[in-house]
């Protein structure tokens, strides 16, 4: 079975991702992860946004693996463990503008594929229902309004130690949601057969509650 979770930034997507992957048994890819990884070679090789050729030969000769370390995900970055820096919020911004390009989408979509048709999975990004994995059994849409949003980010950096301003994190996601919705390849959208959850006054306990009771509901 392959469960596709979409949704924007900060709607709580990975957290109840995992949630989920771990009650039901099924291998949880972190798609935006991925994506994350892409923008950081991006950054560390100086490339810019516009120069899309320079990125395509670059992604030539990247490598983005995932690994499974006693149950925890690892994203390798050409064989260097990178999951904590591409968590920066510099990385994230940059993920934004990298992955608009199609360049990046399709090489990570075809992985992401490859990966899904192996074991039980579930997939959380921006177009997994739409275009990922437009047959997958399950479907939601994760959403919370913007001021939620924020100050989940906020919290999550805060507590990593990071120095960051809650209304500036507020205008990045305004930003980012535009960006993704608007962008003209696989754009953020929910699929018309999806199921929107607003997590905006729920915690990540009703969520995920809410969610595995209609799976187990259609596994029965």
């Amino acid at each position: 079975m392959k469960i596709a979770i979409d949704g924007p930034a900060g709607a709580g997507k990975s957290t109840i991702a995992k949630l989920l992957a771990s009650e039901l048994g099924f291998v949880y890819l972190d798609t935006g992860a991925m994506y994350r990884a892409v923008a950081l070679k991006m950054l560390n090789e100086k490339i810019e946004l516009a120069d899309v050729a320079s990125v395509e030969k670059t992604l030539e000769k990247t490598s983005v693996e995932i690994r499974y370390d006693n149950g925890t995900q690892k994203i390798l970055l050409d064989g260097e463990d990178v999951s904590d820096i591409i968590r920066e919020h510099a990385v994230s911004k940059a993920a934004s503008d990298f992955s608009a390009l199609p360049c990046v989408r399709l090489k990570m979509v075809e992985l992401q594929r490859a990966l899904a048709e192996k074991r039980d999975t579930i997939l959380d990004g921006r177009d997994i229902g739409t275009f990922v994995l437009p047959n997958a059994e399950f479907k939601f849409f994760l959403t919370a309004s913007v001021d939620e949003r924020a100050k989940r980010r906020f919290t999550e950096l805060k507590n990593k130690g990071a120095e960051c301003v809650l209304e500036d994190i507020k205008r990045d996601i305004e930003q980012r949601d535009y960006n993704d919705s608007h962008r003209e390849f696989a754009p953020l959208k929910k699929a018309d057969d999806a199921i929107t959850v607003d997590t905006t006054s729920m915690s990540i306990k009703e969520v995920a509650e809410h969610m595995l009771a209609l799976v187990r509901k259609k596994e029965a």
